[in-house]
């Protein structure tokens, strides 16, 4: 077996868009939602369609997050999805998908009780290629920053329509991989604001977060709201509407063709 990759994926994975001429896809999942097994088979599903697989770590009390996707972690969880479940999924995936940028979100907690030494070795080990931890910030990272970067993880930093010049530069100092712009005020899955105002808020941090690529999510629910972000971003996140398929079903054997008609929808919008 070859040795883990020492650097991440992510700037091959905006480069290749870039040359394609096109804006990345960003497509999220809870680990383990509704099981263990069932979430393998749609975590390689969003991967065929997706740039990048964000891939959710659950926890109990996911407070950045709105109704769907609480409601993904609990059930992991009650599935008894285990953090070393979701490295073996992630694993899963990278060993199909080579080239694929993959990236760990989740809260402190579940890295702070492994201990982060132990939680970026894994991460890596398993094929990841960077960490969002939403409830770190820049100001803290000191707790983490260390150990993400001795095994060469990304460190994915979040903005937000209320975020300083002060606050996108100190995010863009510590942030490697991409910006996450977060493009409302509120929880995930919520209503997109105005287009305009997202699109202004982009640019003005694509000109001071030292080249790096700027993602938008939260909200985007259709393609074409896909296709709008498209044009002004380097990425666009889709979580809460991939991951409602999962209730959305008439059975379980009908999530992954719906998820997979759904993310080629998407994965349609944003090259259009």
């Amino acid at each position: 077996m070859s040795a883990p990759i020492t650097t991440s994926r992510l700037p091959a994975v905006f480069e290749r868009c870039k040359q394609q001429g096109r804006t990345a896809l960003v497509g999220y999942l809870t680990a383990g939602d509704p099981d263990v097994s069932t979430s393998r088979e749609l975590l390689l599903a969003l991967a065929e369609q997706t740039d990048i697989l964000e891939i959710g770590m659950p926890f109990s009390d996911p407070m950045a997050d709105g109704p769907v996707i609480q409601a993904a972690s609990e059930r992991a969880l009650e599935a008894g999805t285990h953090i070393a479940d979701v490295f073996e999924l992630t694993k899963n995936v990278r060993d199909a998908h080579p080239d694929l940028g993959i990236v760990l979100m989740g809260y402190a907690n579940v890295p702070y009780a492994m201990g982060f030494d132990l939680f970026s070795q894994r991460a890596k080990a398993a094929g990841a290629d960077g960490v969002l931890i939403v409830d770190i910030p820049a100001e803290e990272g000191h707790i983490c920053d260390a150990s993400l970067k001795q095994y060469g993880l990304d460190r994915i930093m979040l903005l937000s329509p209320t975020s300083t010049d002060e606050r996108i530069q100190l995010a863009s100092d510590c942030a490697s991989g991409f910006i996450y712009y977060v493009s409302l005020n509120g929880i995930t899955g919520a209503d997109m604001g105005d287009m305009q105002s997202i699109h202004d808020k982009v640019n003005h941090i694509k000109a001071i977060s030292n080249d790096l690529p700027v993602c938008v999510g939260f909200g985007v629910k259709t393609p074409e709201q896909a296709a709008q972000v498209a044009q002004f971003s380097d990425g666009v996140v889709v979580g809460s509407h991939f991951v409602a398929h999962i209730t959305q079903a008439a059975t379980k054997a009908d999530i992954k063709p719906a998820l997979s008609a759904s993310a080629a929808s998407m994965r349609k919008a944003v090259e259009s």
